[in-house]
């Protein structure tokens, strides 16, 4: 499995695309997921990363007006970046409604998918989701997510494992998707049974905090375990969502530990 950058993680604490990449470089980073392109021409990213000696794994994009608005103009945008990047893989995060029915949100999601798929089979990229975490997401279970594997047979997963956790055990879930999985993020929390300030509630009840990876309460090297059995061998995210730890002292942490799997 081959580690790599996630931009979301180091830019929510301000930090720029040259520096994302410095450090990247530094530790050795094999891939580079460029969540957004922060305004900036997908060719200089690509030539930045290229530099660095990163391969773009993926190219994360939001849909800003979803299930309002121009959305569809939005998804048409984020895969022309895409295929200037050369990203293979592109990821559409589909947050949380709270004022909806989670099942209605999940249908106007898949009602969604089933547009973008052609365009992204035209573009030439797979289209993926993750397992987003919180009460109110579309998609959290194996069983949400091939829900809408059965209507958009193109649709591929981007697994991520503290996400998965806020709805079922992470180890099951991943296996019952692993024919699927394309991508993988891999983020960590504390886990409180009670609601507690600073945490989120999730699907199983449980609350959930930010933690970095391998210091949290998530299951990660049995996660890891069950990538390597199925043959994962692609890209795996480090994501860190706190702002605890500076976040280039909290990526070398998380990197130490990932390597010493």
């Amino acid at each position: 499995m081959k580690l790599c950058m996630m931009t979301y993680t180091m830019a929510r604490q301000g930090v720029g695309p040259e520096d994302i990449v410095r450090c990247a470089a530094d530790l050795k980073l094999e891939g580079i997921d460029w969540v957004s392109t922060y305004g900036r021409d997908p060719r200089d990213l690509r030539a930045l990363s290229a530099a660095a000696g990163l391969t773009i794994a993926c190219h994360t994009f939001f849909l800003s007006s979803f299930p309002a608005g121009d959305w569809l103009s939005e998804a048409k945008r984020g895969l022309a970046d895409a295929v200037v990047l050369g990203a293979p893989v592109v990821m559409i995060p589909t947050m949380q409604r709270p004022d909806l029915d989670r099942i209605l949100f999940r249908t106007l999601w898949i009602d969604a998918l089933e547009q973008i798929a052609p365009l992204a089979r035209q573009a030439g990229v797979v289209l993926t989701i993750e397992n987003f975490p919180g009460s109110a997401s579309a998609f959290v279970t194996a069983a949400d997510f091939r829900e809408a594997k059965r209507r958009v047979p193109d649709l591929k997963l981007t697994f991520d494992s503290g996400n998965a956790a806020g709805g079922e055990d992470p180890v099951a879930s991943y296996t019952a998707c692993a024919a699927d999985v394309v991508h993988v993020h891999l983020k960590d929390w504390y886990v409180r049974d009670e609601p507690t300030a600073g945490y989120v509630p999730m699907l199983t009840g449980k609350h959930f905090k930010p933690a970095l990876i391998g210091e949290g309460d998530m299951p990660t090297a049995a996660v890891w375990q069950a990538m390597r059995q199925a043959g994962y061998r692609g890209y795996v995210n480090i994501e860190y969502e706190s702002n605890d730890i500076p976040v280039a002292e909290a990526m070398r942490r998380a990197v130490t530990y990932l390597r010493s799997l």
